[in-house]
Protein backbone atom coordinates (compact mmCIF):
# COMPACT_ATOMS: atom_id res chain seq x y z
CA UNK A 1 0.00 0.00 0.00
CA UNK A 2 1.21 3.53 -0.79
CA UNK A 3 2.55 5.74 2.01
CA UNK A 4 3.71 2.80 4.15
CA UNK A 5 7.26 4.16 4.54
CA UNK A 6 6.04 7.72 5.10
CA UNK A 7 3.32 6.57 7.51
CA UNK A 8 5.81 4.59 9.58
CA UNK A 9 8.24 7.53 9.81
CA UNK A 10 5.59 10.13 10.61
CA UNK A 11 3.82 7.95 13.18
CA UNK A 12 7.14 7.19 14.91
CA UNK A 13 8.06 10.88 15.00
CA UNK A 14 4.67 12.03 16.28
CA UNK A 15 4.52 9.29 18.93
CA UNK A 16 7.67 10.76 20.50
CA UNK A 17 6.08 14.18 20.90
CA UNK A 18 2.64 12.97 22.06
CA UNK A 19 4.31 11.17 24.96
CA UNK A 20 5.64 14.44 26.40
CA UNK A 21 3.73 16.42 29.01
CA UNK A 22 5.22 19.69 27.77
CA UNK A 23 6.92 20.61 24.52
CA UNK A 24 9.11 23.54 23.51
CA UNK A 25 10.40 25.04 20.27
CA UNK A 26 13.43 22.73 20.30
CA UNK A 27 11.08 19.69 20.38
CA UNK A 28 9.09 21.06 17.45
CA UNK A 29 12.28 21.83 15.51
CA UNK A 30 13.58 18.28 16.03
CA UNK A 31 10.21 16.79 15.04
CA UNK A 32 10.01 18.90 11.88
CA UNK A 33 13.54 17.89 10.87
CA UNK A 34 12.41 14.25 10.91
CA UNK A 35 9.15 15.12 9.12
CA UNK A 36 11.17 16.90 6.40
CA UNK A 37 13.35 13.83 5.87
CA UNK A 38 10.27 11.57 5.77
CA UNK A 39 8.58 13.71 3.11
CA UNK A 40 11.71 13.98 0.96
CA UNK A 41 12.19 10.21 1.22
CA UNK A 42 8.56 9.80 0.06
CA UNK A 43 9.48 11.76 -3.11
CA UNK A 44 7.37 14.81 -2.24
CA UNK A 45 8.15 17.94 -4.28
CA UNK A 46 10.86 19.99 -2.49
CA UNK A 47 8.91 23.28 -2.64
CA UNK A 48 5.90 21.48 -1.19
CA UNK A 49 8.06 20.03 1.63
CA UNK A 50 9.47 23.46 2.47
CA UNK A 51 6.04 25.10 2.57
CA UNK A 52 4.51 22.25 4.62
CA UNK A 53 7.30 22.28 7.23
CA UNK A 54 7.13 26.08 7.55
CA UNK A 55 3.34 26.11 8.04
CA UNK A 56 3.29 23.28 10.59
CA UNK A 57 6.24 24.78 12.52
CA UNK A 58 4.58 28.19 12.76
CA UNK A 59 1.31 26.71 14.00
CA UNK A 60 2.98 24.25 16.37
CA UNK A 61 4.97 26.89 18.28
CA UNK A 62 1.90 29.07 18.77
CA UNK A 63 0.88 30.03 22.32
CA UNK A 64 -2.36 27.99 22.12
CA UNK A 65 -0.37 24.82 21.54
CA UNK A 66 2.51 25.42 23.97
CA UNK A 67 0.19 26.27 26.87
CA UNK A 68 -2.27 23.48 26.09
CA UNK A 69 -2.78 20.60 28.52
CA UNK A 70 -2.17 18.19 25.60
CA UNK A 71 0.40 19.94 23.38
CA UNK A 72 1.52 16.71 21.69
CA UNK A 73 -2.01 15.89 20.55
CA UNK A 74 -2.46 19.45 19.31
CA UNK A 75 0.66 19.10 17.15
CA UNK A 76 -0.64 15.81 15.72
CA UNK A 77 -3.90 17.57 14.83
CA UNK A 78 -1.96 20.37 13.11
CA UNK A 79 0.03 17.83 11.05
CA UNK A 80 -3.20 16.05 10.07
CA UNK A 81 -4.89 19.35 9.12
CA UNK A 82 -1.95 20.44 6.98
CA UNK A 83 -1.62 17.02 5.32
CA UNK A 84 -5.32 17.26 4.47
CA UNK A 85 -4.86 20.77 3.04
CA UNK A 86 -1.84 19.58 1.07
CA UNK A 87 -3.99 17.00 -0.70
CA UNK A 88 -6.85 19.38 -1.44
CA UNK A 89 -8.73 19.91 1.82
CA UNK A 90 -11.96 18.16 0.91
CA UNK A 91 -13.31 15.67 -1.59
CA UNK A 92 -13.89 17.11 -5.05
CA UNK A 93 -16.71 15.13 -6.71
CA UNK A 94 -17.45 14.81 -10.44
CA UNK A 95 -19.17 17.85 -11.92
CA UNK A 96 -22.15 16.46 -13.81
CA UNK A 97 -23.66 18.57 -16.59
CA UNK A 98 -27.05 20.19 -16.00
CA UNK A 99 -28.10 18.94 -19.42
CA UNK A 100 -27.13 15.39 -20.45
CA UNK A 101 -24.81 14.01 -21.46
CA UNK A 102 -21.93 14.74 -19.10
CA UNK A 103 -18.73 14.42 -21.16
CA UNK A 104 -15.52 13.17 -19.53
CA UNK A 105 -12.20 13.10 -21.42
CA UNK A 106 -9.60 10.65 -20.18
CA UNK A 107 -6.07 11.78 -21.05
CA UNK A 108 -2.56 10.69 -20.10
CA UNK A 109 0.63 9.02 -21.22
CA UNK A 110 0.84 5.44 -22.41
CA UNK A 111 1.17 2.86 -19.65
CA UNK A 112 -0.54 4.89 -16.93
CA UNK A 113 -3.62 2.63 -16.97
CA UNK A 114 -5.93 5.03 -18.84
CA UNK A 115 -8.08 2.47 -20.68
CA UNK A 116 -8.56 0.29 -17.59
CA UNK A 117 -9.37 3.38 -15.51
CA UNK A 118 -11.97 4.39 -18.12
CA UNK A 119 -13.75 1.07 -17.51
CA UNK A 120 -13.42 1.45 -13.73
CA UNK A 121 -14.89 4.96 -13.87
CA UNK A 122 -17.88 3.67 -15.86
CA UNK A 123 -18.41 1.02 -13.15
CA UNK A 124 -18.38 3.68 -10.41
CA UNK A 125 -20.80 5.95 -12.30
CA UNK A 126 -23.21 3.09 -12.99
CA UNK A 127 -23.18 1.58 -9.50
CA UNK A 128 -22.87 4.64 -7.27
CA UNK A 129 -24.48 7.38 -9.36
CA UNK A 130 -27.05 5.32 -11.29
CA UNK A 131 -25.72 6.62 -14.62
CA UNK A 132 -25.95 5.06 -18.07
CA UNK A 133 -22.47 5.67 -19.54
CA UNK A 134 -21.15 5.22 -23.07
CA UNK A 135 -17.45 4.42 -23.50
CA UNK A 136 -15.72 5.84 -26.58
CA UNK A 137 -12.66 4.13 -28.10
CA UNK A 138 -10.79 7.14 -29.53
CA UNK A 139 -7.26 5.71 -29.37
CA UNK A 140 -6.74 4.71 -33.01
CA UNK A 141 -2.95 4.36 -32.75
CA UNK A 142 -2.99 1.36 -30.46
CA UNK A 143 -5.48 -1.20 -31.89
CA UNK A 144 -5.17 -3.20 -28.67
CA UNK A 145 -6.68 -0.21 -26.80
CA UNK A 146 -9.92 -0.48 -28.80
CA UNK A 147 -10.11 -4.22 -28.23
CA UNK A 148 -9.28 -3.79 -24.54
CA UNK A 149 -12.05 -1.20 -24.06
CA UNK A 150 -14.58 -3.39 -25.89
CA UNK A 151 -13.64 -6.34 -23.66
CA UNK A 152 -13.98 -4.20 -20.54
CA UNK A 153 -17.35 -2.90 -21.77
CA UNK A 154 -18.68 -6.46 -22.08
CA UNK A 155 -17.29 -7.35 -18.68
CA UNK A 156 -19.08 -4.47 -16.92
CA UNK A 157 -22.14 -4.42 -19.24
CA UNK A 158 -21.50 -0.89 -20.52
CA UNK A 159 -21.80 -0.04 -24.27
CA UNK A 160 -18.64 0.91 -26.19
CA UNK A 161 -18.65 3.13 -29.30
CA UNK A 162 -15.81 2.37 -31.70
CA UNK A 163 -15.12 2.92 -35.42
CA UNK A 164 -11.86 1.01 -35.72
CA UNK A 165 -8.63 2.76 -36.69
CA UNK A 166 -9.60 4.31 -40.03
CA UNK A 167 -11.49 7.36 -38.73
CA UNK A 168 -9.87 10.33 -36.96
CA UNK A 169 -10.30 10.54 -33.17
CA UNK A 170 -12.17 13.84 -33.61
CA UNK A 171 -14.69 12.21 -35.99
CA UNK A 172 -15.10 9.26 -33.61
CA UNK A 173 -15.83 11.69 -30.78
CA UNK A 174 -18.37 13.58 -32.91
CA UNK A 175 -20.21 10.41 -33.93
CA UNK A 176 -20.11 9.13 -30.33
CA UNK A 177 -21.90 12.28 -29.14
CA UNK A 178 -24.65 11.62 -31.69
CA UNK A 179 -24.85 7.99 -30.55
CA UNK A 180 -25.17 9.03 -26.90
CA UNK A 181 -28.04 11.37 -27.71
CA UNK A 182 -29.81 8.69 -29.73
CA UNK A 183 -29.37 5.98 -27.08
CA UNK A 184 -30.01 8.32 -24.12
CA UNK A 185 -26.61 7.80 -22.49
CA UNK A 186 -26.24 10.43 -19.77
CA UNK A 187 -22.43 10.17 -19.53
CA UNK A 188 -19.88 9.91 -22.36
CA UNK A 189 -16.36 8.81 -21.35
CA UNK A 190 -13.77 9.30 -24.12
CA UNK A 191 -10.65 7.14 -23.93
CA UNK A 192 -8.11 9.22 -25.86
CA UNK A 193 -4.70 8.23 -27.21
CA UNK A 194 -1.56 8.38 -25.12
CA UNK A 195 2.10 8.71 -26.02
CA UNK A 196 5.31 7.67 -24.34
CA UNK A 197 5.97 11.37 -23.75
CA UNK A 198 4.21 14.71 -24.17
CA UNK A 199 4.40 15.87 -27.81
CA UNK A 200 2.79 18.53 -30.00
CA UNK A 201 0.78 16.14 -32.21
CA UNK A 202 -0.86 14.48 -29.20
CA UNK A 203 -1.73 17.79 -27.59
CA UNK A 204 -3.26 19.20 -30.78
CA UNK A 205 -5.46 16.14 -31.16
CA UNK A 206 -6.62 16.43 -27.56
CA UNK A 207 -7.32 20.15 -28.03
CA UNK A 208 -9.43 19.37 -31.11
CA UNK A 209 -11.47 16.73 -29.24
CA UNK A 210 -11.88 19.14 -26.35
CA UNK A 211 -13.05 21.93 -28.65
CA UNK A 212 -15.61 19.64 -30.32
CA UNK A 213 -17.06 17.88 -27.25
CA UNK A 214 -16.69 20.67 -24.68
CA UNK A 215 -16.14 18.18 -21.83
CA UNK A 216 -17.38 18.82 -18.31
CA UNK A 217 -14.33 17.03 -16.92
CA UNK A 218 -10.85 16.33 -18.30
CA UNK A 219 -9.24 13.66 -16.13
CA UNK A 220 -5.51 13.14 -16.35
CA UNK A 221 -4.61 9.54 -15.49
CA UNK A 222 -1.15 9.25 -13.96
CA UNK A 223 0.76 6.33 -12.48
CA UNK A 224 1.45 7.03 -8.80
CA UNK A 225 4.50 4.75 -9.03
CA UNK A 226 6.31 7.36 -11.16
CA UNK A 227 6.56 9.82 -8.26
CA UNK A 228 7.67 13.33 -9.24
CA UNK A 229 7.42 12.46 -12.95
CA UNK A 230 3.66 12.16 -12.41
CA UNK A 231 3.61 15.72 -11.06
CA UNK A 232 5.61 17.02 -14.04
CA UNK A 233 3.30 15.24 -16.50
CA UNK A 234 0.26 16.73 -14.76
CA UNK A 235 1.75 20.22 -15.00
CA UNK A 236 2.48 19.79 -18.73
CA UNK A 237 -1.00 18.48 -19.60
CA UNK A 238 -2.66 21.22 -17.58
CA UNK A 239 -0.64 23.98 -19.24
CA UNK A 240 -1.25 22.64 -22.76
CA UNK A 241 -4.87 21.47 -22.75
CA UNK A 242 -6.24 22.24 -19.29
CA UNK A 243 -7.32 19.45 -16.93
CA UNK A 244 -10.04 19.51 -14.27
CA UNK A 245 -8.77 16.67 -12.11
CA UNK A 246 -6.30 13.84 -11.66
CA UNK A 247 -6.80 10.09 -11.29
CA UNK A 248 -3.86 8.37 -9.58
CA UNK A 249 -3.48 4.70 -10.51
CA UNK A 250 -1.60 1.96 -8.63
CA UNK A 251 -1.88 3.71 -5.27
CA UNK A 252 -2.20 0.23 -3.76
CA UNK A 253 1.25 -0.65 -5.07
CA UNK A 254 4.69 -0.11 -3.59
CA UNK A 255 4.69 3.62 -4.17
CA UNK A 256 6.12 6.22 -1.81
CA UNK A 257 3.11 8.50 -2.20
CA UNK A 258 4.98 11.67 -3.18
CA UNK A 259 2.76 12.29 -6.22
CA UNK A 260 -0.43 12.28 -4.14
CA UNK A 261 1.07 14.75 -1.69
CA UNK A 262 2.52 17.08 -4.34
CA UNK A 263 0.17 17.09 -7.32
CA UNK A 264 -2.57 19.30 -5.85
CA UNK A 265 -0.17 22.04 -4.74
CA UNK A 266 1.87 22.06 -7.96
CA UNK A 267 -1.05 21.93 -10.44
CA UNK A 268 -3.83 23.41 -8.25
CA UNK A 269 -6.03 20.63 -9.66
CA UNK A 270 -7.76 18.13 -7.37
CA UNK A 271 -7.17 14.40 -7.17
CA UNK A 272 -10.62 13.03 -8.05
CA UNK A 273 -10.07 9.27 -7.86
CA UNK A 274 -7.41 6.75 -6.88
CA UNK A 275 -6.91 3.25 -8.26
CA UNK A 276 -6.63 0.77 -5.37
CA UNK A 277 -6.43 -2.58 -7.14
CA UNK A 278 -6.93 -4.46 -10.38
CA UNK A 279 -10.65 -5.27 -10.08
CA UNK A 280 -13.13 -3.13 -11.99
CA UNK A 281 -14.65 -1.74 -8.80
CA UNK A 282 -11.25 -0.81 -7.34
CA UNK A 283 -11.52 2.91 -8.09
CA UNK A 284 -12.21 5.08 -5.05
CA UNK A 285 -13.20 8.73 -4.68
CA UNK A 286 -10.27 10.58 -3.16
CA UNK A 287 -10.90 12.00 0.32
CA UNK A 288 -7.91 14.08 1.54
CA UNK A 289 -8.92 13.97 5.20
CA UNK A 290 -9.40 10.19 5.17
CA UNK A 291 -6.04 9.69 3.47
CA UNK A 292 -4.34 11.96 6.03
CA UNK A 293 -5.92 9.89 8.83
CA UNK A 294 -4.64 6.67 7.28
CA UNK A 295 -1.12 8.08 6.86
CA UNK A 296 -1.06 9.06 10.54
CA UNK A 297 -2.45 5.69 11.69
CA UNK A 298 -5.82 7.06 12.78
CA UNK A 299 -7.76 4.64 10.60
CA UNK A 300 -10.40 5.41 7.99
CA UNK A 301 -13.75 4.54 9.49
CA UNK A 302 -15.86 6.29 6.84
CA UNK A 303 -14.29 4.32 3.96
CA UNK A 304 -14.68 1.12 5.97
CA UNK A 305 -18.40 1.85 6.51
CA UNK A 306 -18.88 2.65 2.81
CA UNK A 307 -17.20 -0.61 1.79
CA UNK A 308 -19.48 -2.50 4.17
CA UNK A 309 -22.58 -0.73 2.85
CA UNK A 310 -21.62 -1.54 -0.74
CA UNK A 311 -20.79 -5.20 -0.15
CA UNK A 312 -22.91 -6.41 2.76
CA UNK A 313 -26.50 -7.39 2.05
CA UNK A 314 -28.70 -5.37 4.45
CA UNK A 315 -31.44 -8.02 4.67
CA UNK A 316 -28.89 -10.72 5.40
CA UNK A 317 -27.31 -8.50 8.06
CA UNK A 318 -30.68 -8.13 9.84
CA UNK A 319 -31.27 -11.87 9.60
CA UNK A 320 -27.79 -12.49 11.01
CA UNK A 321 -28.43 -10.13 13.94
CA UNK A 322 -31.54 -12.13 14.84
CA UNK A 323 -29.63 -15.42 14.62
CA UNK A 324 -26.83 -14.08 16.80
CA UNK A 325 -29.32 -12.96 19.42
CA UNK A 326 -31.09 -16.32 19.49
CA UNK A 327 -27.85 -18.31 19.31
CA UNK A 328 -29.02 -20.07 16.12
CA UNK A 329 -25.96 -19.02 14.10
CA UNK A 330 -24.77 -21.92 11.89
CA UNK A 331 -21.68 -22.71 9.85
CA UNK A 332 -23.68 -21.78 6.72
CA UNK A 333 -24.16 -18.31 8.21
CA UNK A 334 -20.45 -18.20 9.07
CA UNK A 335 -19.60 -19.05 5.45
CA UNK A 336 -22.00 -16.41 4.14
CA UNK A 337 -20.38 -13.72 6.33
CA UNK A 338 -16.92 -14.80 5.23
CA UNK A 339 -17.89 -14.38 1.58
CA UNK A 340 -19.41 -10.94 2.17
CA UNK A 341 -16.27 -9.75 3.98
CA UNK A 342 -14.12 -11.02 1.08
CA UNK A 343 -16.03 -8.73 -1.29
CA UNK A 344 -14.81 -5.70 0.67
CA UNK A 345 -11.24 -6.24 -0.54
CA UNK A 346 -7.93 -7.57 0.83
CA UNK A 347 -8.32 -8.14 4.57
CA UNK A 348 -4.94 -6.64 5.48
CA UNK A 349 -6.04 -3.36 3.84
CA UNK A 350 -9.41 -3.45 5.64
CA UNK A 351 -7.66 -4.00 8.99
CA UNK A 352 -5.49 -0.93 8.42
CA UNK A 353 -8.63 1.22 8.07
CA UNK A 354 -9.52 0.49 11.69
CA UNK A 355 -8.57 3.20 14.23
CA UNK A 356 -5.59 2.20 16.34
CA UNK A 357 -4.48 -0.46 13.86
CA UNK A 358 -1.08 1.25 13.69
CA UNK A 359 -0.52 0.31 17.34
CA UNK A 360 -1.00 -3.42 16.67
CA UNK A 361 2.47 -4.85 16.64
CA UNK A 362 3.50 -6.39 13.35
CA UNK A 363 0.35 -5.39 11.43
CA UNK A 364 2.38 -3.32 8.94
CA UNK A 365 4.12 -6.47 7.76
CA UNK A 366 1.18 -8.77 8.33
CA UNK A 367 -0.33 -10.41 5.30
CA UNK A 368 -3.67 -12.11 5.72
CA UNK A 369 -3.54 -15.60 4.21
CA UNK A 370 -6.34 -15.42 1.64
CA UNK A 371 -5.65 -19.10 0.90
CA UNK A 372 -6.65 -19.92 4.48
CA UNK A 373 -10.07 -18.38 3.80
CA UNK A 374 -10.36 -20.61 0.76
CA UNK A 375 -9.57 -23.67 2.89
CA UNK A 376 -12.23 -22.66 5.42
CA UNK A 377 -14.77 -22.50 2.59
CA UNK A 378 -13.66 -25.91 1.31
CA UNK A 379 -14.05 -27.45 4.78
CA UNK A 380 -17.59 -26.10 5.21
CA UNK A 381 -18.62 -27.14 1.68
CA UNK A 382 -17.43 -30.68 2.48
CA UNK A 383 -19.88 -30.96 5.37
CA UNK A 384 -23.42 -32.28 5.12
CA UNK A 385 -26.35 -29.92 5.72
CA UNK A 386 -26.91 -31.54 9.12
CA UNK A 387 -23.27 -30.99 10.10
CA UNK A 388 -23.41 -27.30 9.14
CA UNK A 389 -26.62 -26.83 11.13
CA UNK A 390 -25.32 -28.76 14.18
CA UNK A 391 -21.51 -28.92 14.32
CA UNK A 392 -21.78 -30.81 17.64
CA UNK A 393 -22.52 -34.03 15.72
CA UNK A 394 -19.13 -33.94 13.96
CA UNK A 395 -17.20 -36.84 15.50
CA UNK A 396 -13.76 -38.26 14.61
CA UNK A 397 -14.91 -40.27 11.57
CA UNK A 398 -16.88 -37.30 10.21
CA UNK A 399 -13.84 -35.05 10.66
CA UNK A 400 -11.73 -37.52 8.67
CA UNK A 401 -14.29 -37.56 5.84
CA UNK A 402 -14.54 -33.74 5.80
CA UNK A 403 -10.73 -33.37 5.74
CA UNK A 404 -10.40 -35.77 2.78
CA UNK A 405 -13.30 -34.11 0.92
CA UNK A 406 -11.87 -30.61 1.36
CA UNK A 407 -8.26 -31.52 0.64
CA UNK A 408 -7.23 -30.27 4.09
CA UNK A 409 -6.26 -31.95 7.38
CA UNK A 410 -8.13 -33.02 10.50
CA UNK A 411 -6.20 -30.30 12.36
CA UNK A 412 -7.65 -27.65 10.06
CA UNK A 413 -11.17 -29.02 10.53
CA UNK A 414 -10.64 -28.90 14.31
CA UNK A 415 -9.29 -25.34 14.08
CA UNK A 416 -12.37 -24.15 12.19
CA UNK A 417 -14.78 -25.79 14.64
CA UNK A 418 -12.89 -24.25 17.57
CA UNK A 419 -12.92 -20.77 16.00
CA UNK A 420 -16.64 -21.10 15.31
CA UNK A 421 -17.40 -22.06 18.93
CA UNK A 422 -15.20 -19.25 20.29
CA UNK A 423 -17.01 -16.74 18.12
CA UNK A 424 -20.40 -17.94 19.35
CA UNK A 425 -19.22 -17.61 22.96
CA UNK A 426 -17.94 -14.10 22.33
CA UNK A 427 -21.24 -13.04 20.78
CA UNK A 428 -23.13 -14.54 23.73
CA UNK A 429 -20.96 -12.57 26.15
CA UNK A 430 -21.55 -9.35 24.21
CA UNK A 431 -25.30 -10.00 24.21
CA UNK A 432 -25.27 -10.63 27.97
CA UNK A 433 -23.28 -7.44 28.56
CA UNK A 434 -25.80 -5.56 26.45
CA UNK A 435 -28.70 -6.90 28.53
CA UNK A 436 -26.95 -5.86 31.76
CA UNK A 437 -26.17 -2.47 30.22
CA UNK A 438 -29.84 -1.94 29.42
CA UNK A 439 -30.76 -2.60 33.06
CA UNK A 440 -28.18 -0.11 34.30
CA UNK A 441 -28.77 2.46 31.58
CA UNK A 442 -26.26 2.57 28.76
CA UNK A 443 -23.72 0.28 27.20
CA UNK A 444 -21.39 2.40 25.07
CA UNK A 445 -20.18 0.73 21.93
CA UNK A 446 -22.80 -2.04 21.82
CA UNK A 447 -26.03 -0.15 21.34
CA UNK A 448 -25.28 0.47 17.68
CA UNK A 449 -24.87 -3.28 17.07
CA UNK A 450 -27.62 -4.76 19.22
CA UNK A 451 -30.89 -2.82 19.15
Amino acid sequence: MAFEGLAERLQGTLNKITGKGKINEADVKEMMREVRFALIEADVNLKVVKSFVKTVSERAVGQDVMKSLTPGQQVVKIVKDELTNLMGGEQNPIQFARKSPTVIMMVGLQGAGKTTTTGKLATVLRKKHNKNPLLVAADIYRPAAIQQLETLGKQISVPVFSMGTDQSPVEIARRAMEEAEKEHNDVVIIDTAGRLHVDEALMQELKDIRELTKPDEVFLVVDAMTGQDAVNVAKSFDEMIGITGVVLTKLDGDTRGGAALSIRTVTEKPIKFVGMGEKMDALESFHPERMASRILGMGDVMSLIEKAQENVDEEKAKELEQKLRTQSFTLDDFLDQLQQVKKMGPLDEILKMMPGANKIKGLDNAKVDEGQMGRVEAVIYSMTLAERESPDIINASRKKRIAVGSGTSIQEVNRLLKQFEEMKKMVKQMTNMQQKGKKKGKMPGFDSFFK
